[in-house]
């Protein structure tokens, strides 16, 4: 598992940050009850678990991508000392929000931003159609390649036009105008 940095943790989608954790954290073989503190118990106790789960966490791969998934999901309190993500405790994940307060919002929001993954998609799929084989088949007939070559061009240029749609009204909610 390649180690992902508080930087590439910063600018990765949700999505990204997930499956880094799903596929590459340390404590995927621990004992979850490690991570949070249980009802009523004594400080001192949870004190060294805590230091033991900020053990585990210091050495992992994927803490940057802990870390920034706890901060936007809003985990930990100021004021409670319950749990451990991405190395840091509950309030210091608290902290650390309230001082990242303008970036996790912009991070939040672009995870919710469905429009640049359909873009994506797209662009994706416009690149499959340029690169697909121009041996295709219809109901068990080869198609000659001039009708691949029109079915193709059509497919792609419905594409590209979807994609200049997208672009074109996200342009125009930022206040663009027209593009240069």
């Amino acid at each position: 598992m390649h180690r992902m940095t508080s930087t590439q943790a910063r600018h990765a989608r949700r999505p990204v940050l997930q499956s880094a954790i799903d596929t590459g954290a340390r404590c995927a073989n621990e004992d979850p009850d490690l991570w949070f503190r249980a009802d009523g118990e004594p400080h001192i106790t949870w004190q060294v678990r805590r230091a033991e789960a900020k053990r585990v966490c210091t050495g992992c791969p994927v803490r940057a991508a802990c870390k920034e998934l706890a901060l936007r999901n809003g985990d930990g309190n100021e004021h409670v000392d319950d749990l451990v993500r991405g190395a840091l405790s509950g309030n210091e994940l608290a902290v650390a929000r309230t001082a990242q307060a303008e970036r996790l919002a912009a991070a939040v929001d672009a995870d919710r931003d469905t429009e640049q993954r359909e873009l994506h998609d797209l662009v994706v799929q416009v690149q499959n159609e340029v690169i697909s084989s121009p041996d295709r088949r219809r109901d068990g007939a080869r198609l000659a390649p001039a009708q691949v070559q029109t079915e193709q061009n059509q497919m792609v240029g419905l594409l590209t036009a979807r994609i200049k749609e997208i672009r074109a009204a996200r342009r125009a909610r930022a206040g663009w105008g027209v593009a240069a």
